[in-house]
């Protein structure tokens, strides 16, 4: 067959798991980077002696394909899973609760838990068990899933209240990155069906043990060329031609097939509108931004490795004291996802608000200095996945034989999330192998 190796365009999540797959069946393939570094949104850098995450990623035991990459790159010790899902909520008023899975098998593993949810009154947990069942029966595949909001579906199902904050929007906004009025039924019900609703142990919650840039481009890039793979970095594809041939830092690079696991803005201008029509209909997916909001004490204000915060701007707080390298004092970052309202401020005035906002939270906070406080922002994190998103979302598959879409924005089933990303690769590396072997056999 003629042609040069397989190309995988970006080096986010989507497109190591494709070259990685590739490679390990034997494929020649060239991993093709524009940016001096793989992982894509989850990556590292340096800043007065610490190693900074550009924001805090967490995965759940339901994320089988994230963790076979995870087991295949090495990197499967290099994060904490809890062995039990076990969350504390705190709030800004010194009220606190905490979600706690028992060893009853699903569905029943969160009853007790949702029956002792002390930031909820008595009606309000058995309102939000009736809801859960309801939600259950729902199919997240279904397409008018995807024109409805999940929360007018709460407010139908009698989820009002306390309940839509302290439970129902705890989890879907760091799931989906946009709050229960603008997200879609469909990502929801799934989100909820698959991690907390089904198997017991599907929403035990992963946290990298080492910063990102160490787990998905260190070890992933090394994964990659054992494997027999190429990465070439600083490498910017401009466009692809019919062959298909690239361009790559202006020179034209012949491939077998094309994998495009860039995200769908960029994806929209490299793909051909003759090999995927209605390609515009991609920039409607829109985008959401997360916030991250980084704040160094000089001494520790909390023992928890993780907390979700209700009834503040603050959202969910990860102790990275450890993992930044940080020798003294602690270091807490807070992670904001649907950022609209915090995304073009300045600095000056997200401390403003966040400063205090930890210390209603962390009590001890108001005794400790502040050594440092940074923010971090992805203004294109998500997509933005509100109803009518699904529609939107591509197959993998192009019009053009041997090129494919991959990314947590393709229609994966999943929300845009690691997980979706890894699938989406694993997804378009089967169609190259496909493809490749009828080409082979001359069909």
């Amino acid at each position: 067959m003629t042609g040069g190796p397989v190309a995988v365009v970006g080096g986010g999540l989507a497109g190591i798991a494709a070259a990685l797959a590739l490679a390990e069946a034997g494929c020649r393939v060239t991993l093709y980077e524009a940016r001096p570094r793989l992982g894509g949104a989850a990556c590292s850098y340096r800043r007065n002696g610490m190693t900074v995450d550009n924001g805090q990623h967490v995965f759940l035991r339901c994320c089988t394909a994230y963790q076979g990459l995870l087991a295949r790159i090495g990197g499967t010790g290099l994060v904490d899973l809890q062995r039990r899902f076990d969350v504390r909520v705190l709030t800004a008023v010194g009220r606190s609760g905490r979600l706690r899975r028992t060893t009853l098998p699903g569905p029943l593993h969160l009853l007790p838990a949702l029956a002792g949810y002390s930031l909820l009154r008595p009606a309000e947990r058995v309102r939000a068990v009736h809801g859960s069942i309801a939600l259950s029966l729902l199919d997240p595949a279904d397409p008018v899933l995807d024109t409805v909001t999940f929360g007018s579906w709460l407010a139908d199902h009698g989820q009002r209240g306390p309940a839509r904050h302290a439970l129902w929007e705890l989890f879907a906004m760091a799931a989906l990155n946009t709050g229960i009025e603008d997200a879609a039924l469909g990502l929801a019900v799934k989100v909820f069906k698959t991690a907390l609703l089904g198997r017991a142990d599907a929403a035990d919650i992963g946290v990298p043990a080492v910063p990102l840039g160490e787990l998905h481009h260190a070890a992933a890039q090394a994964a990659i060329t054992r494997a027999g793979g190429t990465v070439r970095l600083s490498a910017k594809v401009s466009a692809i031609e019919a062959g298909p041939t690239l361009i790559v830092d202006g020179a034209r690079v012949e491939a077998s097939a094309v994998v495009v696991a860039t995200r769908h803005e960029q994806a929209a201008r490299l793909v051909p509108e003759e090999a995927a029509p209605g390609r515009d209909r991609w920039a409607a997916l829109d985008a959401s931004p997360i916030v991250n909001v980084h704040a160094i004490y000089d001494r520790p204000v909390t023992g928890l490795p993780f907390a979700a915060v209700v009834g503040s701007p603050v959202q969910w707080i990860f102790d990275k004291t450890r993992v930044a390298g940080l020798s003294r004092g602690q270091y807490l970052a807070v992670s904001v996802s649907g950022a609209d309202t915090w995304i073009d401020l300045p600095t000056t005035d997200i401390r403003a608000t966040f400063v205090p906002a930890l210390q209603a939270v962390f009590p001890a906070a108001r005794q400790a200095r502040l050594t440092d406080f940074f923010v971090t922002r992805e203004r294109r994190a998500t997509f933005r996945q509100g109803p009518g998103s699904g529609v939107l979302r591509p197959r993998p598959a192009t019009r053009w034989p041997g090129l494919y879409l991959a990314g947590a924005w393709t229609d994966t089933g999943w929300p845009d999330t690691m997980e979706g990303a890894v699938r989406s690769g694993l997804h378009a590396a089967r169609l190259v192998r496909q493809y490749m072997r009828r080409q082979e056999a001359g069909l």
